[in-house]
């Protein structure tokens, strides 16, 4: 048996190829968060980089980093992460690979980061976790 369907107008057409809206906008909030992670880890490189006594390490853990190196890391991939969501937000397809690259990389060092920000680097985590989410299913094309 087959049943008979109205035809879609072209408007119902695109809705139905491109997928939810809601996708689109994940990106779109992804490249918000990446613009705003970038910016925090900026200032977490900041001041790592100015004073060595702003983190306090908590705990005592297997793996153990010089601050000011951390800090320089973070300064460098906040950079990179500011610019990717910039991309991000121009649609380009070059910033959702870096980005899904780059959100991964995030969530490695603010696992390494745990001992001086534990609250705020699964925070972080999470947040890249959602970012390589959006930006991996979103099928929008993209500008070049």
């Amino acid at each position: 048996m087959s049943q008979n369907t109205a035809p879609q107008t072209p408007s119902q057409q695109a809705a139905t190829s491109a997928g939810p809206g809601w996708a689109a906008g994940g990106t779109l909030f992804a490249g918000v968060l990446m613009l705003v992670m970038g910016v925090v880890d900026i200032i977490e490189g900041i001041a790592a980089i100015a004073e060595d006594d702003v983190y306090t390490r908590i705990g005592d853990y297997v793996f153990s980093f010089n601050l000011t190196g951390w800090g320089w890391i973070h300064l460098i991939l906040g950079i990179i992460l500011v610019v990717t969501g910039w991309g991000i937000l121009k649609a380009a397809e070059w910033a959702k690979v870096t980005g899904i690259a780059l959100a991964a990389l995030n969530i490695v060092a603010q696992f390494i980061f745990l001992p001086y920000q534990p609250v705020w680097a699964v925070a972080a985590m999470a947040i890249s976790v959602f970012v390589i989410w959006a930006l991996a299913t979103d099928k929008s094309p993209a500008k070049i």
